[in-house]
């Protein structure tokens, strides 16, 4: 399960106990706190696409990055976020040396400022935050078990059909951690319960064997439980220690987003984590 937190100025996130317990520090961020206007109202921290022909502005993003940082304890700590497109590519920010923050901070303002297609993030670089942005999709956190490594997933549908979660694995694999000593949270996504999706959206999962995460007794239309396929990726993985996957985006408009529930004009929330410095 995880927990809803209150954060200085009225900002609301959630976090993982099993995250926190190993000094990690992350959050899963709500519409609370913020202080953009509706529709958007209040956390907002990404813009639906042009075509709803309403967008937040910009200075009202950067005041709730701003909240939502300054009140996790790292205010003015660089952001690393990648061009989310529904895909499985990986995208890996390294430091060869922890103590040479200059270096990394011009990484990240090199590939990691929204310009490098990719839906997930692998980094040991503990000067940075890594961020994904959701409305629906599900979120995913991993580490290390001695935080030093850390990803965040963006996992729709598509990239979990074609594997986004078991390649964010084998990146953290090839830093020298196994599956065992990885620790992985779910933040808040759309709820089998409200996905309802059409045949060949199903028979994507059930050829990319997860049958089991396709629910039609029921419903006129098939329902996909993506927090559950999420798990059961991760257990195939050889991960065990999972938390979360229990929060409803379209279930809970007085805390999230949620792109289908709100027909596309809605904001964005992120989750966001930070390796534990060295």
């Amino acid at each position: 399960m995880l927990t809803r937190v209150t954060l200085p100025q009225g900002v609301v996130i959630y976090q993982s106990r099993l995250l926190n317990a190993i000094g990690v520090t992350h959050a899963f961020s709500t519409r609370i706190g913020g202080v953009s206007p509706p529709p958007f109202d209040s956390l907002n921290l990404g813009n639906p696409a042009p075509s709803t022909g309403i967008q937040d502005s910009a200075e009202n993003l950067q005041h709730n990055f701003a909240r939502l940082f300054s009140g996790l304890g790292m205010a003015n700590v660089p952001m690393a976020s990648v061009h989310q497109v529904h895909g499985c590519a990986v995208a890996l920010l390294r430091a060869e040396d922890e103590g040479q923050y200059s270096e990394s901070a011009a990484e990240i303002q090199d590939r990691f400022r929204g310009q490098t297609q990719a839906d997930a993030i692998v980094s040991d670089v503990s000067s940075a935050v890594l961020a994904i942005r959701i409305a629906d999709c599900a979120p995913i956190l991993l580490a290390s078990d001695d935080g030093r490594i850390v990803s965040a997933i963006h996992a729709g549908w598509r990239g979990v059909v074609s594997g986004v979660v078991a390649r964010s694995i084998a990146e953290i694999n090839t830093l020298g951690i196994q599956a065992e000593k990885i620790i992985a949270a779910i933040g808040p996504a759309i709820s089998m319960k409200y996905f309802e999706v059409g045949a060949e959206v199903a028979q994507a999962f059930v050829s990319a064997g997860l049958g089991a995460a396709v629910e039609t007794a029921g419903y006129s239309k098939p329902h996909i439980d993506l927090a559950g396929a999420i798990k059961l990726q991760l257990r195939r993985c050889g991960i065990t220690h999972i938390d979360g996957g229990n929060l409803c985006t379209y279930a809970n408009a007085a805390d999230f987003y949620s792109h289908r529930r709100d027909n596309g004009l809605t904001g964005r929330m992120v989750a966001i984590i930070r390796a534990v410095k060295p």
